[in-house]
């Protein structure tokens, strides 16, 4: 039995979403301009004022500058925001961004792992302490993808630094899919349990331990990855 069909994008959602896809694989390369509008809208199957509003987020986002009167100038991807990076991650590039991923989360976790444990650690602690159980079930990567995130979530919030969440929820497209291709492996789960003990041990420590702590098993999840990929 086959799942609900997913709900077709509204009209400016789908110009928006190929129009981007078209910026990123090249078809209008960075220092091109766009076609005229009626051009544009017709290869897209929209309306011209739909055109314009697909436009108009596109330019929002860094990735197109919208001139009065003249061609629409097209930008650099890496000028665009994290939409770009959600966008990425569903066409094909997310195996490639892994290790990026795991590179900032070792650069931003081990800090606040520490703050939290200033503060109050009890929350991040009993979440630390209760891991998914290795099992059969082929769901098992989802299930510690999200016990993951639901980590990183309550050091974020624990660090009492107001736009750390803001920071990770950014990420949360992404994660999901980043983080079942990582969790896929098993041997990548029990070394996360291991992690997730030693956190657990640390926090009562104090924000040094803790954050030493977080530093070295980020470190080591990318260092597994590379070893392990594929």
């Amino acid at each position: 039995m086959t799942g609900p069909t997913p709900a077709p994008l509204r009209p400016a959602l789908h110009a928006e979403d190929t129009l981007l896809a078209r910026l990123l694989d090249g078809t209008y390369p960075p220092g091109s301009t766009l076609p005229a509008e009626r051009e544009l809208a017709a290869s897209l199957g929209v309306t011209r004022p739909t055109l314009r509003e697909a436009l108009q987020r596109l330019a929002r986002d860094g990735l197109l500058e919208i001139r009065q009167g003249k061609p629409t100038r097209v930008l650099h991807p890496h000028e665009g925001g994290l939409r770009v990076l959600a966008h990425l991650s569903r066409h094909g590039e997310l195996g490639r961004m892994v290790p990026d991923l795991l590179d900032l989360r070792a650069a931003l976790l081990p800090h606040w792992v520490a703050q939290t444990a200033a503060r109050d650690p009890q929350a991040l602690r009993a979440h630390l302490g209760t891991p998914p159980a290795e099992s059969a079930d082929p769901g098992l990567p989802h299930t510690f993808a999200a016990f993951d995130w639901t980590f990183q979530t309550l050091a974020a919030h624990g660090s009492g630094n107001a736009l750390a969440p803001l920071l990770l929820g950014a990420f949360a497209e992404v994660y999901a899919r980043a983080g079942a291709i990582y969790f896929s492996d098993a041997h990548r789960r029990d070394r996360s349990r291991e992690h997730y003990r030693a956190l657990h041990a640390a926090l009562p420590l104090g924000p040094d331990a803790a954050g030493q702590v977080a530093r070295s098993t980020s470190l080591d999840s990318l260092h597994l990855w590379e070893a392990r990929r594929g």
